[in-house]
């Protein structure tokens, strides 16, 4: 037993090592199938042992289901900041400190402080983290809390591979602070798979660490920037630089952007060119934080009853304001889903007017506090450029009027039904805004791309030729259509013939037109180049899919119970006997089309991210070259990729490709002539 554990701990040592290069430093010193095979192995031991070490990173996939939180009193108070909106303000705050400063050298001329200098930090939208090590082992994590006692996630925090389990300071006890993250670019390849897409990172990130169930945790993939020691029985520093040296000696992962600033109009010009970046960014921000980079003025100033005199928080422009909820109207979906939609009363937030807002569904409406809240004060969010979201009500009182939930369709009348968090309507051949989207999505561009044809289009097909079914697009008849209004011979003949061409689009396009509950382009893209044919597609089992890299089980049960709904089979069944061919895509014939070889192409069998505006093509005609040249198109940026081509205003992905090392191509005519089209 003891060549075992000896075993196992030269295991835990080594994969440490390996996480360690792989999370923090961005390094990987070995490929994944190397690591696993070291992690099969610590496993195997563990479970024939009997034993787990303290730092094992089989630790870190998430144990048991919690009860619930234990309090966590931490070492050392965590301070909130004092707040600057502006220049303004930040100069005043300035002023705060130089005065400060000079009163106390006035009174100890004989050691006094020295000339401020300062240090500024981004300020991350996430969750705050305080992490306890004693002996150099994490002992304990905790939530911010009132900043006295927090609540205690360890099992939660050891899901976050960039978070050390043990570190070299072994000589007391230190308690360091940190923000726990999403990463941009996590949260868009998770949302792509999961069957209840997360609406933005800082949620995410604040739902994982404060789930009871650790396995939740570890799937949103999160990770941490280590920014300030808050208490140590033993180490002390002179400055700030020296702390950070510290942390990183002690393989922490801070985040690179540290300025240290010699005046405060540095400062001021630091804040400009954050504020200018801060969309090109992996994560969420809010501001930055300006210190004193002295910790002897530091301890000197001292605080507030609220804040600390020596550091003061730089807001960004307000992407959060209070308005007046007005009514919550229940919007029909596609496939069904009711989703309530809140319309607020006008309000400028972060440059834009807002009227309507998100709202997932009733649960979260029971949440926020929101069953009596129309016509109520509410706080409302916008965070990374996407539609507002109702975060609660300003107040606690049931002051407002109720927000009915709807027992019956709103479109149809029909009974509605509970499936997991969200009410469905089932009535799917007689519910009208069910049929029309789902008429419209299968004609879109990314799915069947039929020319001219509009959600327009598909009320009037539906209104005046009874058009239920993709299906029937494929009945209609010319004689039929020019009786309609606004619709005259060419334009009439242009649909008839844009439905015909439609009729060659690939399997890949034809499985994402069906509106498989759950999956989007990039799965439906995986089904058609793993399987290469509908009626296998079609037949697969469970296990089949779920063996599939990046589609689970709720994915999987998606794809069998859609081609198992007679409704579905008859559908399909009708397409394919007008003539729908849903064939596979042929590489070679693809890029023979579109004048690129495959031959030689640097992106064959390469994995290739777009992101930005293209000026000489879209974003959809360079996707379809860069597959027919052999390469794998992803949505997201890892130290997997090899390629990122970046267009105009590319934002976060093209950051992270060049924190990654990973070669851009951002000139077009470089693209065109790396395709050999030129």
């Amino acid at each position: 037993m003891s060549d075992a554990i000896a075993r196992m701990e030269q295991l835990v040592a080594e994969l440490n090592r390996l996480n360690y290069h792989y999370y923090t430093l961005d390094d990987p010193l070995v490929s994944d199938a190397e690591y696993d095979k070291l992690y099969d192995e610590l496993a195997r031991l563990e479970k024939e042992s009997g034993q787990v070490l303290d730092d094992s990173p089989t630790k870190r996939v998430g144990g048991e289901l919690l009860k619930g939180f234990d309090e966590h009193r931490h070492l050392a108070p965590l301070w909130s900041l004092d707040k600057a909106q502006d220049k303004e303000d930040l100069l005043a705050w300035h002023t705060r400190v130089q005065k400060l400063v000079g009163d106390y050298n006035e009174k100890h001329p004989d050691h006094p402080l020295p000339v401020p200098s300062f240090v500024v930090e981004l300020k991350y939208d996430g969750l705050t983290l305080n992490l306890t090590y004693r002996d150099g082992r994490l002992v304990q994590a905790a939530t911010r809390g009132n900043g006295v006692v927090g609540e205690g996630i360890l099992p939660q925090v050891r899901t976050i591979r960039s978070i050390p389990l043990t570190i070299p300071y072994t000589e007391g006890t230190i308690e360091v602070q940190g923000e726990g993250i999403m990463h941009l670019s996590t949260l868009e390849a998770y949302n792509q798979t999961a069957a209840e897409p997360l609406k933005n990172a800082r949620n995410a990130a604040a739902g994982a660490l404060r789930n009871l169930n650790p396995a939740v945790t570890a799937s949103r993939k999160l990770d941490a920037f280590i920014y300030n020691v808050g208490y140590s029985d033993n180490v002390s520093f002179s400055d700030h630089q020296e702390m950070v040296a510290f942390l990183k000696d002690n393989r922490f992962k801070v985040n690179p952007f540290i300025r240290f600033c010699a005046s405060i109009e540095e400062v001021a010009e630091e804040l400009e060119q954050i504020v200018a970046r801060r969309h090109e960014l992996d994560y969420l921000i809010d501001g930055a934080v300006v210190k004193l980079a002295d910790m002897r003025t530091r301890e000197v100033l001292g605080y507030t009853e609220k804040f600390p005199r020596w550091a003061v928080a730089f807001k960004f422009e307000a992407e959060e304001a209070t308005t007046i909820l007005k009514e919550v109207n229940w919007e029909v979906g596609r496939t069904g889903k009711i989703t309530p939609v809140a319309k607020v009363e006008a309000v400028e937030l972060a440059g834009v007017t807002v009227q309507n807002c998100t709202l997932n569904n009733a649960g979260d409406i029971e949440r926020k506090q929101l069953k009596h809240a129309l016509g109520s004060l509410v706080y409302i969010r916008r965070s990374n450029d996407v539609i507002p979201e109702i975060l609660g009500k300003v107040t606690e009182e049931a002051d407002g009027e109720v927000v009915v939930v709807p027992e019956h369709c709103p479109a149809c009348g029909s009974d509605l039904v509970m499936r997991g968090a969200h009410l469905f309507c089932e009535n799917r051949l007689g519910c009208t805004p069910q049929l029309i989207g789902r008429i419209t999505h299968f004609a879109s561009r990314d799915a069947m791309d039929i020319e001219t044809f509009s959600v327009k289009t598909a009320r009037q097909l539906h209104a005046e030729l009874g058009v239920r079914d993709p299906a029937d697009l494929y009945d209609l008849q010319f004689e039929d259509l020019v009786k309609l209004e606004r619709f005259g011979d060419k334009k009439a003949q242009n649909l008839l013939d844009a439905i015909e061409k439609s009729k060659s689009r690939d399997l890949a396009s034809f499985l994402f037109a069906l509106g498989i509950p759950n999956t989007g382009k990039t799965t439906t893209k995986v089904l058609a180049d793993h399987f290469g044919s509908l009626t296998v597609v079609r037949a697969a089992h469970r296990d089949e899919l779920v063996a599939i890299h990046d589609i689970g089980e709720i994915v999987a049960d998606s794809i069998v119970n859609f081609f198992a709904d007679p409704i579905m089979k008859e559908s399909i069944d009708r397409m394919l006997a007008a003539g729908v061919k849903a064939e596979a895509g042929a590489p070679t014939a693809a890029a023979e089309a579109l004048g690129v070889s495959v031959e030689d192409s640097p992106f064959n069998g390469k994995t290739v991210v777009l992101t930005g505006t293209l000026t000489s093509m879209t974003r959809d005609e360079a996707k379809q070259l860069l597959e027919a040249a052999g390469a794998k198109v992803t949505g997201s940026v890892s130290k997997k990729t090899d390629y990122v081509v970046a267009g105009e205003s590319a934002g976060s992905k093209l950051a992270k490709a060049r924190d990654l090392g990973v070669p851009v191509v951002d000139n077009e005519e470089e693209l065109r002539r790396m395709l050999g089209m030129d």
